[in-house]
């Protein structure tokens, strides 16, 4: 995780109780910003907000929310900050965004041990893309706070049976009956308590020696090296390996904290407002709004509206922010957003985050990336190659091709190719865990393998075999990038 500089204590980044505005009743509109000069952390309560749960308890809903307005911030403006500057060097063509992990977090899998598991497929793919491509690796995990889904529908029916949809285990549990499936406001206070547990053990990850450059072997898992690009990875920590001797004996220093520590920041779907809201702070040092529980926030596809309460939210806080934008979305209305997230064309602000489907990229995507570039606004571009490309079995399971989430991924390249711009960025739904959702990859996973290991609580992941392929073939796109 990000370390602090002296210049930003970190007992000074994000103090103060937000304003009563935590339950969604408004509060002081103070505002640094001069674009918007009404914005307060309640405001989005006067726009139409979607994809919001229908609490049966408002009353233990406001105190859940005023709790959570008392408790200390999960992360840091100084850090989120940090993110925005890395960020930053992405649009400049710099860096490259590695943006992965689960689909929907449980409280359930939190263990130190799958926690330390995520961690090490994101550890893996970044070593391999950053080796391959030479070039900084910006890692933002979806974890520590991805606990809630958008959903198509509000409610669901088995046998006959009508109960709402399972929204994520912030809102309510997946078993199908109707204590499990009642939105529970207290479940606002286990998200906070089970993100501050992971963040923590992130932290002594990532700081403790786990992450170090030296330990690159170590991270091969057994299921992952058995596999062909588990060989490919043993033989590229072996160029690690020699690289690192090489500058032993040439008296470098590899005993650096930039070998033995990494940055990772975390991220997740700013989908619930009053949770969010709850968690925004005042920086001391700037004055500015933090939404404290992520270091970066993304808009989802469904709740993009520029009108909408969701970009009313987002507009106001000053952490980097992402926008989800499906085959759906028009040059205008991207370019409003734009205008509406970031007025100040503050580099590394905003990542647009494409999920157009196989297929659909040049005729979907292509006008959009053109329009962005043509109208100078800087924008941290991102792949999300997994939800455009979902589909159902004839046994009704969900899955995605491993094939069809590279062929996007190429389309995607080969639009920024034709742009002259950089392909900022991939976005990922993975695990670390054995699983079988997605078929393809190295391993050919078929689909009557689906039901040996299927568990995601939503949407189907790649696990770290199809992982490690996907970043293979990734840095190989990267390296051959302009």
């Amino acid at each position: 995780m990000p370390t602090q500089t002296q210049s930003e204590p970190a007992d000074a980044l994000c103090s103060g109780t937000p304003p009563a505005a935590a339950t969604g009743s408004g509060g002081s509109p103070v505002d640094s910003s001069q674009h918007a000069p009404r914005w307060h952390p309640g405001s989005w309560a006067d726009r139409p907000a979607g994809q919001q749960p229908e609490w049966p308890d408002h009353t233990a809903l406001s105190k859940s929310l005023s709790e959570l307005g008392c408790r200390p911030p999960l992360v840091f403006a100084g850090e989120a900050r940090r993110l925005t500057d890395h960020l930053g060097r992405v649009c400049a063509g710099e860096a490259f965004v590695l943006q992965a992990g689960d689909c929907a977090e449980s409280f359930d899998l939190s263990t130190a041990d799958q926690i330390r598991d995520r961690l090490k497929v994101i550890l893996q793919m970044a070593v391999v893309l950053q080796y391959s491509a030479g070039l900084p690796i910006v890692k933002v995990g979806r974890i520590a706070g991805q606990f809630a889904k958008p959903r198509s529908q509000p409610m669901e029916t088995r046998d006959g049976v009508t109960l709402p949809i399972f929204r994520g285990h912030i809102v309510n549990d997946i078993a199908f009956d109707p204590a499990a499936r009642t939105p529970d406001p207290s479940r606002l206070l286990q998200a906070y308590n089970t993100s501050a547990a992971t963040l923590n053990l992130l932290r002594a990850f990532t700081r403790g020696g786990y992450a170090d450059l030296r330990q690159v072997h170590t991270w091969n898992q057994e299921f992952v090296a058995s596999s062909p690009a588990g060989q490919r990875y043993e033989a590229l920590a072996n160029g690690i390996d020699s690289a690192l001797r090489f500058m032993n004996a040439c008296g470098l220093d590899t005993d650096d904290s930039a070998m033995r520590q990494v940055e990772l920041y975390t991220s997740h779907e700013a989908l619930l407002l009053g949770y969010e809201e709850a968690m925004t702070r005042t920086d001391s040092i700037t004055g500015d709004w933090y939404d404290c529980s992520a270091h970066m926030l993304w808009i989802g596809e469904r709740t993009r509206e520029i009108d909408g309460a969701h970009v009313e939210f987002l507009r106001g806080v000053h952490n980097p922010i992402g926008v989800k934008l499906g085959p759906t979305a028009t040059s205008d209305e991207v370019l409003a957003l734009c205008e509406a997230l970031n007025p100040d064309r503050i580099p590394g602000r905003l990542s647009l985050i494409s999920r157009m489907g196989a297929g659909n990229v040049a005729d979907a995507f292509g006008p959009i990336l053109r329009a962005v570039t043509d109208a100078d606004h800087p924008v941290v571009w991102q792949c999300d190659p997994m939800h455009g490309n979902t589909y159902t079995t004839d046994k009704s399971v969900k899955t995605r091709h491993f094939d069809a989430i590279l062929s996007e991924i190429r389309e995607y390249f080969a639009e920024h190719a034709k742009a002259g711009s950089w392909p900022g960025g991939i976005h990922l739904e993975i695990t670390g865990d054995a699983v079988t959702e997605c078929v393809g990859g190295g391993d050919e996973l078929a689909q009557h393998q689906l039901g040996d290991r299927y568990e995601t609580m939503c949407d189907p992941r790649l696990n770290g075999r199809q992982s490690l392929d996907l970043a293979f073939l990734v840095a190989e796109l990267l390296a051959a990038a302009p």
